[in-house]
């Protein structure tokens, strides 16, 4: 097991070396959010903003405008919503080159409670005209999405975790494909789409919907925006029905990017388990995924309910 952010914090400093044209900034968190690690390598191209988000948003969007691939790092509560404005109009409306890597995403945060854990971080970024929105499942997927990014020349929102999660791809054998929604289980009852490190749950919970005698299809989505319309509308047909897991609010957030790809192109009926438009709490990472009901058991329960009583 091991946490993207460290991921994160890894391969930004491998670029460091490789990439002479990457800047990164910090909102005095670079210990939490690993971009201590670039800081370490390389301190002439490091940021560290002090508590002051609107601020690095806004110095990012400049280092952009000279030139620069600017990596900018906080919480997702803080990345996001405390810096919007600055997001929106400077980042966003002027198409910059910016890349919004987030870390403690979610309610796995823990024990920083509601006021830390962002549940709608996904529905702010992906509403915004030239934004892309990433969720990378594991630490596999981490890796490649951050090595890609940094190729590309667009505003880009990364969604990572605090916890150490469960890998869900064999790094030798994942072949990562920009935008392209992965298949990591066949089946014909119905397709589950999952995003981020919920993804290991969902694996966990087919084990267990096995047992009940339903053939469940998993696709993992590291791209929210734009999202792979193809593999969404084909995994529908195949199944016809369709359920998507995330741990975010269902409203506007991952779920709702996948209803919208189908009300337009395939209707069909579809399940979303994630936090019902509620507020994070304080607590243990795991009892909250069992309170809010996203760990295995609790997505398998609802998935068997959704299957058998239709």
């Amino acid at each position: 097991m091991m946490a993207v952010r460290d991921v994160y914090g890894e391969v930004l400093k491998e670029l460091s070396t490789t990439n002479k044209n990457i800047v990164v900034l910090d909102a005095d968190l670079s210990g939490s959010t690993k971009t201590c690690e670039f800081a370490e390598v390389a301190p002439e191209r490091f940021f560290n903003m002090g508590i002051s988000e609107q601020d690095m948003m806004g110095t990012a969007a400049g280092l952009a405008v000279s030139g620069k691939i600017a990596f900018a790092s906080s919480f997702a509560i803080f990345a996001t919503g405390r810096c919007y404005d600055q997001i929106r109009n400077t980042i966003a409306y002027s198409n910059l080159n910016v890349k919004i890597v987030a870390t403690h995403a979610g309610l796995n945060v823990g024990e920083d409670g509601g006021s830390h854990q962002a549940l709608e971080d996904i529905a702010l970024m992906r509403v915004l005209p030239n934004m892309e929105v990433f969720s990378p499942a594991d630490e596999v997927e981490t890796r490649e999405v951050i090595k890609y990014i940094a190729t590309t020349n667009k505003p880009t929102y990364v969604r990572l975790a605090r916890i150490k999660s469960e890998k869900v791809f064999n790094s030798m054998e994942y072949e990562f494909e920009p935008y392209k929604g992965v298949e990591i289980c066949d089946g014909k009852d119905v397709t589950v789409f999952t995003t981020g490190i919920i993804t290991s749950h969902v694996v966990e919970a087919n084990k267990i919907l096995k047992e009940k005698g339903i053939s469940a299809q998993i696709v993992n989505i590291h791209c929210i925006k734009p999202i792979d319309k193809e593999m969404i509308v084909s995994s529908a047909k195949k199944t016809g029905k369709v359920v998507t897991v995330e741990e975010h609010n269902i409203i506007g957030g991952f779920g709702s990017a996948v209803c919208e790809v189908l009300s337009e192109q395939y209707p069909v009926k579809v399940l979303r388990i994630g936090v019902n438009d509620r507020f994070g709490k304080s607590g243990e990472s795991l009892e909250l995924f069992k309170l809010y009901e996203l760990d295995p058991q609790s997505i398998a329960k609802k998935i068997e309910e959704f299957v058998k009583n239709d």
